[in-house]
């Protein structure tokens, strides 16, 4: 029991509850909202929003964060799912951005080391002049970001490779570099980055859209309106930053009409299979035959294909149309490293999609344009977030809010030096104990009790108290998650716990439509849903599923 007690320190019941985002709390969090004058009111639930929340409560300023939708339902649920550093942007020449991003992997790694495990991110090689310059590459991205030693990168010839990664076809590719990266879950980051804010004091609530921007009353004061199921809900606040992502323009217009458009949207494209069909072992890092960078990743029993970086001009949506000639396009480029005939699209069980908002730059790719992030002062000192990456978002966070402060008239407060891990980062980062120890005390499935560790960490323990008996046949989803995603992640709607807490179409998608009704009962019985209200949640979700599968079907 000693190794349990280890899993649990620093994130027992208290802890867990000064991080409580519950969803029957809803009321008294709108009444709260509406009380007094705020420090800052972040407008988007995204990682760049979430980040800005935590880091402005961590400072001591009080803190709201509204959300239109759910939190990270935009493009921080549709990532690659990776903590990097963008080992490609240096042949953009953008040194100063690798280096910032390539060191804040270890930060996020310390903070929440079950969102950012390490892997080997592959780097195949025709030959052996092909694998040098590869290789001094990755050594300036290994120096940028203060790689440790043990952690630097490996050469595999052919031989290594039919042990480490035996998928890629030796013929073609004999050599290999791999280098270290970190596998992430992006919604449950956002989550985690939310709920540390809330431990901090902020306010925070999803499913309100923002609809009015009052100009500034004077010097020290901004409104801010939202428009909830059946309530007007006004907050004031000293400072105001728009992270809304791809919506940071429509956000922009409404505090100036007059604001000029400053965004390029980029959609990207995921594809998720069995493992079996496409047997990766690390983290593909792959050139396509039309020059952009592609992934394979591995998750436990499945393999996912992406991105894609198409340029759109679509009006901004939370679900961007899957192309079924993009999805070909992935199957066909990767396959073509294994020396494989492409799995069949029909074969494949999952695709994702989402949208990139970037700093537009004129005459370039879309694959080509920078991924830094630009901060715009609106003409009423809104402070807009533009652009910039997963993995440096705590940075982005710093400069928006520093950027917010000389809006107001003066410097925030510094935040703490030595900062507490995230909810569930409170172990030593390696999930094994972890999961092999909450296994035996709880006498769980072996991968119910993986999934648990990779997407709750510290806090498994405390989920699987709540309630252990399993929602399905195969018992890898517990009754205990519904109710935690319900009563500490602000999981208002089906929609909410099954793609953005449980994660499901993406761990275990093949198990989704045989568990939505036993989900919906139970969240049922926590939110005093009616029987016709459960059933509407459930065709909600069904409907979203055809939507996302239906690019997957056979052409007629």
């Amino acid at each position: 029991m000693k190794a349990l007690h280890q899993v649990g320190r620093g994130q027992g019941p208290t802890a867990a509850d000064s991080a409580r985002i519950s969803a029957l709390q809803r009321p008294a969090t709108l009444d709260a909202l509406e009380q007094g004058l705020f420090d800052c009111v972040v407008i988007g639930g995204g990682i760049a929003g979430a980040g800005i929340a935590c880091e402005s409560a961590q400072r001591g300023l009080r803190t709201a964060l509204v959300e239109l939708d759910d939190f990270a339902s935009g493009t921080s649920s549709r990532s690659t799912k990776l903590i990097h550093g963008g080992l490609r942007y240096l042949a953009l020449g953008e040194f100063a951005h690798v280096r910032e991003t390539a060191r804040e992997r270890k930060t996020v790694r310390h903070l929440a080391p079950h969102l950012a495990q390490p892997c080997w991110a592959v780097l195949p090689a025709r030959s052996r002049a092909a694998l040098t310059l590869l290789r001094l590459a990755v050594m300036t991205y290994e120096h940028l970001g203060q790689v440790a030693s043990e952690d630097r990168h490996r050469i595999w010839n052919s031989d290594e490779l039919e042990r480490h990664e035996p998928v890629l076809d030796r013929q073609r590719y004999p050599f290999a570099c791999a280098y270290r990266e970190y596998l992430t879950d992006d919604a449950r980051l956002v989550l985690a980055n939310l709920r540390a804010a809330v431990r901090a004091g902020a306010l925070v609530i999803n499913h309100a859209l923002v609809d009015r921007i009052a100009n500034r009353f004077d010097a020290h004061e901004v409104g801010v309106s939202c428009r909830l199921s059946g309530r007007r809900l006004t907050l004031r606040s000293r400072a105001l930053i728009n992270a809304s992502g791809p919506w940071l323009e429509h956000l922009r217009v409404l505090e100036d009409p007059g604001a000029r458009p400053v965004l390029q949207w980029s959609r990207g494209i995921h594809v998720v299979m069995p493992a079996e069909l496409l047997p990766v072992q690390n983290v593909l890092v792959l050139r396509s035959s039309d020059a952009r960078y592609l992934f394979a990743v591995r998750r436990a029993g499945i393999v996912y294909l992406g991105t894609t970086d198409t340029a759109t001009q679509a009006r901004p949506v939370h679900w961007p149309e899957i192309g079924s000639d993009e999805l070909h396009y992935l199957l066909r480029e990767v396959s073509a490293y294994c020396g494989r005939q492409a799995p069949a699209l029909g074969s494949c069980v999952w695709a994702w999609a989402g949208l990139r908002a970037l700093v537009a730059q004129p005459g370039r790719r879309s694959q080509d344009v920078s991924r830094r992030d630009e901060l715009l002062v609106g003409a009423h000192g809104m402070v807009s977030v533009a652009g910039g990456k997963l993995t440096g978002y705590r940075m982005i966070a710093k400069r928006a809010l520093d950027e917010a402060g000389k809006v107001v008239g003066g410097a925030w407060p510094k935040a703490p030096r030595k900062i507490a891990p995230l909810p569930g980062g409170a172990f030593d980062g390696d999930v094994g104990p972890l999961s092999a120890t909450l296994g035996a005390s709880f006498k769980l499935a072996r991968e119910c009790a993986e999934r648990l560790s990779m997407l709750y960490g510290s806090e498994a323990v405390d989920v699987v108290k709540l309630d252990q008996r399993p929602l399905g046949d195969d018992g890898i989803v517990l009754r205990g998650e519904v109710d935690w995603a319900v009563l500490h992640e602000g999981g208002a709607t089906l929609l909410d716990v099954v793609y953005r807490r449980l994660r499901l179409p993406l761990y275990k998608p093949n198990a989704v439509t045989s568990l939505l009704e036993p989900i919906a009962s139970r969240m049922s019985d926590l939110l005093g849903w009616t029987e016709q209200r459960a059933r509407e949640q459930v065709g909600q979700v069904e409907a979203r599923m055809q939507q996302d599968l239906a690019a997957l079907q056979p052409r007629l």
